[in-house]
């Protein structure tokens, strides 16, 4: 019979377990199997990027969206939310202050706005790159028809988040209103790959009624899907939502997870996110020695940020861009890792590979 250790070492040789034994895995952790567990994703990750940490940045450029999710503070029924939008100056502006500042990949993140058409999003991704053509764009503006993601990809966009959440139908139908399906979701998911976009998926760890045969639906089917980003974070309540009152994603769950997903795609792009550094001080530096690789400060005019709540209490709401750069920096090099100026492209294979 295995133990905890000899899971962990068949995950890393095999990337993935049976599922009854994942289960085992995730249920039964003991602090000295967690730090095992980290130290072999560590290794995998130094295996492919080293010691590099790539950043992102993050530039929310409207908070203004159609949808009603239970769990996010810019749903659309939220009256207390400060709404705005960044003009195409100001989106730019933001692009010239990373790029001075060493960032290579800027990250276009929206509620679904549809203000924000086809055209004035490719509009968009076209002056970012006419301005800065060695850099890479970003976007994560939710569910659009697939003539709109190709037209995206065609005007220069390079990758594309879109979080699943949940890949099970009961429980993300418990999360979204009915409008809103998973099978939407995947079908958005698999036209981002095909078209060419390097993809990136993830799900929310401690969302209400999040079971662990949930969590492992998640994992089974992002090793079926192989994206090139994972974005994985604790659920944050927000007080304003119908989820206020109920409990917060855990700090050791997250960082169990990433580890485990580390091993099952050695070459992902992983990060490290703000949600996890809002709930500990320390959480982006320690997913970074969970395996991830990836950090995104914000880029975002220090004026809006605090508009951009997802969830409460988040972090970094008054930094200048310059701060946020320079902090980061320092965090990862005391923990024995450096920043990077870097495109940081995936090194999973593409759509045609």
């Amino acid at each position: 019979m295995m133990n905890n250790r000899d899971r962990i070492e068949e995950l890393r040789r095999d990337q993935t377990l049976p599922r009854e034994e994942m289960q085992t895995l995730l249920t039964t952790l003991t602090q000295e199997d967690a730090s095992f567990l980290y130290a072999n994703a560590r290794e995998v990750r130094e295996a492919y990027y080293g010691k590099e940490v790539y950043l992102r940045g993050l530039i929310e450029f409207t908070n203004y969206c159609r949808n009603d999710c239970l769990y996010c503070g810019i749903r659309c029924s939220n009256r207390n939310a400060q709404r705005y939008r960044l003009s195409e100056d100001e989106i730019f502006d933001c692009c010239d202050k990373g790029y001075a500042l060493g960032f290579r990949t800027f990250v276009l993140q929206g509620g679904e706005d549809l203000f924000f058409t086809d055209e004035r999003i490719c509009a968009l991704v076209r002056g970012i790159k006419d301005r800065h053509p060695d850099c890479a764009v970003t976007l994560s503006i939710g569910e659009r028809p697939r003539e709109s993601y190709r037209a995206f990809f065609d005007a220069g966009a390079d990758r594309y988040l879109l979080r699943h959440e949940t890949i099970n139908p009961d429980h993300y139908r418990l999360l979204h209103p009915a409008a809103l399906t998973i099978e939407n979701r995947r079908r958005c998911l698999s036209d981002l790959r095909e078209i060419g976009f390097q993809v990136g998926c993830g799900m929310m760890v401690g969302s209400p009624f999040q079971t662990t045969d949930y969590l492992l639906d998640d994992l089974y089917f992002m090793k079926e899907f192989r994206p090139h980003m994972i974005g994985i974070g604790p659920f944050i309540p927000h007080a304003d939502t119908p989820f206020r009152d109920k409990a917060p994603g855990t700090l050791e769950d997250t960082l169990h997870l990433l580890a485990v997903i580390r091993l099952m795609h050695p070459r992902v792009l992983l990060p490290a996110t703000t949600a996890l550094g809002t709930i500990h001080p320390q959480g982006r530096e320690m997913g970074i020695q969970a395996g991830a690789n990836v950090v995104m400060p914000n880029l975002s005019p220090s004026g809006v940020r605090d508009k951009y709540m997802l969830y409460d209490g988040k972090i970094c709401t008054g930094d200048e861009a310059a701060e946020c750069r320079r902090c980061m920096e320092l965090r990862m090099e005391k923990i024995g890792y450096h920043v990077t100026v870097s495109r940081g492209d995936s090194r999973v294979e593409t759509a045609a590979g």
